[in-house]
């Protein structure tokens, strides 16, 4: 069976045609290499003024390369999806003029079934599809025998801030993980520190209200550095503001910390990845996600080596008299950038 995989962000769009043989049917749903990839294309979402003239360029693209008719899909969507998984969806897309309409979409591009869900739930839904050399170890945790059905949490900053919840259902050798989706991202910025304090401060000077996700994402990390350049304006460095100003600043600022420890980037990274540290630590304490935490999202890959120091786990780990409950999560950092089009691939073989 063909079936269309699809994750939409607010910068870019992966599509995908994968051919879908189930391996397993009692205990365990599709395992990792029943999905064999036949086509597949990324696109800058920005160009696009719709995804359905996205949709109807790739599916033309795929005919041409002489594949049979997709059967049914799953798009996995960076914004609230109103009725997932009832094949009545809808979703517009947070950061970009995007309003989708699954059974609208899958009639006009003769679709038995497409399905929309949060892209954070296709991201929670990929983690079973990864191999071991896919996630980086950063906290090996102690989760005891008999916690394996204990909650999970996914968490990953890009153009904006994804957070899913994943809970066990069914009985313990015949069950398997269902996802929550989060607009946690959107909740207010708690600062954990007189730094953080700072940049708060510094931040409800420009806008009445400072989200998580204002401090916890690609703008986020530029925010920071506007604030560190304020505070410290012999340490700026004309050069970055113009690879700023030319380009993505994000993308500047991160290449420039990664390069330059000391600098002023640099410092906005280690700021960056503390904020990142104490958030994954709130989310996972609010579910006692004792069955692990996962980092996804476009930056945190990126910036990996940031994430295998002192200062994310020790704003992870910080929670008061919940600090040794926290030493004991597992935490790993995702790191290919295709587990939401996994996920997504993953649902639509479900249904």
């Amino acid at each position: 069976m063909l079936i269309l995989a699809g994750d939409i962000g607010g910068t870019k769009t992966w599509l995908q045609i994968a051919d879908y043989s189930p391996v397993h049917y009692a205990k365990h749903y599709a395992a990792k290499d029943s999905f064999t990839v036949l086509f597949e294309r990324r696109y800058v979402s920005a160009q696009y003024a719709c995804f359905d003239i996205l949709l109807q360029e790739f599916l033309q693209a795929a005919e041409q390369e002489k594949l049979p008719p997709v059967i049914q899909g799953c798009i996995g969507v960076a914004g609230p999806v109103a009725n997932s998984l009832t094949g009545n969806d809808t979703a517009k897309v947070t950061n970009l003029p995007w309003e989708l309409d699954a059974q609208q979409l899958a009639t006009q591009h003769q679709l038995h079934h497409l399905y929309l869900i949060n892209d954070f739930q296709a991201i929670a839904f990929g983690l079973e599809m990864l191999a071991d050399d896919e996630t980086l170890l950063l906290q090996k945790g102690d989760v005891p025998t008999g916690e394996i059905m204990t909650p999970r949490i996914v968490i990953g900053a890009g153009t904006g801030l994804g957070q899913a919840l994943l809970v066990w259902c069914g009985e313990r050798d015949d069950g398997h993980y269902e996802v929550i989706s989060s607009e946690g991202g959107h909740a207010d910025f708690a600062p954990g520190n007189d730094e953080q304090r700072s940049l708060l401060s510094f931040l409800t000077k420009q806008q009445t209200r400072v989200s998580v996700e204002d401090v916890l994402s690609g703008r986020g990390l530029v925010n920071i550095y506007h604030y560190l350049a304020d505070k410290y304006p012999a340490d700026v460095s004309e050069t970055l503001n113009a690879a700023m100003a030319a380009g993505d600043a994000a993308a500047a600022v991160g290449k420039a910390g990664v390069s330059a420890a000391d600098s002023l980037a640099g410092r906005a990274l280690d700021l960056f990845v503390a904020v990142y540290g104490a958030q994954a630590g709130n989310v996972a304490l609010t579910c006692l996600a004792t069955g692990g935490v996962y980092i996804a999202g476009g930056i945190a890959a990126k910036i990996q080596d940031r994430f295998s120091r002192e200062t994310f786990l020790a704003a992870f780990q910080d929670k008061g008299p919940m600090q040794q409950i926290m030493k004991r999560i597992p935490v790993r950092l995702v790191l290919n950038p295709q587990v939401g089009l996994k996920g997504a691939a993953l649902v639509a073989s479900r249904q």
